[in-house]
C-alpha cells in the first residue's frame, strides 16, 4: 500500500507508521527524520533547512520534493510506503501527485489522525529525544532511568528546540494556516480517510479496515 498519514505535529503519524510498517513491510518516510539527519550530517541541504526548523517553520517546497523525488525511487518503496509528514501543503501535495504519475504510481489512501490542541500540545513539551541513538521519551508516561541518560546508549536525553512550547504553538499555527487544507483536497481526490482517535491501536484498526475494502475492490 502507498498511503499518506496526515495530522498535526505530535498526533501520533510516526508511531501509527512504525506500527504499520511492521503488519504489511512497507517502508516509513518521514521527511522530519531526513532533514533532522540531514542537519547532524552538515549537508547544504541541512544547513538550509536547520534555520527553519528550529522555528517551527516549514521547509520550501523546492527542497522537499527533490528529497521525496530521491527517496521514493530507491529500492525499498518498491513493496510500498507511508509519507509520515508529507505533504504539507496543497503545492505539495500537487507535486506529489504529478510527481507519482510520473513513475507510474498512485496513492491508495490519505489517512487523517484528528487529536485535541490540549493533548498534543502536552505529548511534545514533556517528550525528550537521545541526541546519539534517537530513541524517544516522555518525561511523563516513559522516562528514561536515569534522568538525562538514554537507556539504550547512553548519550544526553535532551529536549528537541521545536518542541519547546512557543515553538509547538508556531508548528501547530503553521499546521492549521498552511497543512490541514490538505484534509479538503485529499477527500475531494477520493482518498481520505479521517479517524478521531488518540489510541494508536484505534487508527490501526481503521485503516486495516479501509485497505481491506481497497484490496476487495482492486481484486473484484
Amino acid at each position: 500500500m502507498k498511503l499518506i498519514l496526515l495530522g498535526a505535529p505530535g498526533a501520533g503519524k510516526g508511531t501509527v507508521a512504525k506500527l504499520l510498517t511492521k503488519m504489511d513491510g512497507s517502508v516509513q518516510i518521514s521527511t522530519g527524520d531526513i532533514l533532522r539527519g540531514a542537519v547532524a550530517a552538515g549537508t547544504e541541504l541541512g544547513k538550509q533547512a536547520e534555520a527553519a526548523m528550529k522555528a517551527g517553520d516549514l521547509v520550501s517546497d523546492d527542497l522537499i520534493m527533490g528529497i521525496m523525488e530521491e527517496r521514493l525511487k530507491e529500492d525499498d518503496c518498491k513493496a510500498g510506503y507511508l509519507l509520515d509528514g508529507f505533504p504539507r501543503t496543497i503545492p505539495q501535495a500537487e507535486a506529489l501527485k504529478v510527481l507519482l504519475e510520473k513513475m507510474g504510481e498512485k496513492l491508495d489512501c490519505a489517512v487523517e489522525i484528528d487529536v485535541p490542541r490540549d493533548v498534543i500540545l502536552d505529548r511534545l513539551t514533556t517528550r525528550r529525544t537521545c541526541t546519539g541513538c534517537g530513541e524517544i521519551y516522555n518525561v511523563k508516561s516513559n522516562p528514561p532511568a536515569v534522568e538525562g541518560k538514554c537507556d539504550k546508549c547512553g548519550e544526553p536525553v535532551v529536549q528537541r528546540d521545536d518542541e519547546t512550547e512557543e515553538a509547538i504553538s508556531n508548528r501547530l499555527n503553521v499546521y492549521n494556516d498552511q497543512t490541514a487544507p490538505l484534509v479538503g483536497f485529499y477527500k475531494d481526490e477520493g482518498l481520505l480517510l479521517s479517524v478521531n482517535a488518540t489510541s494508536s491501536d484505534a487508527v490501526i484498526d481503521a485503516i486495516k479496515e479501509k485497505t481491506e475494502r481497497l484490496m476487495t475492490v482492486t481484486q473484484s
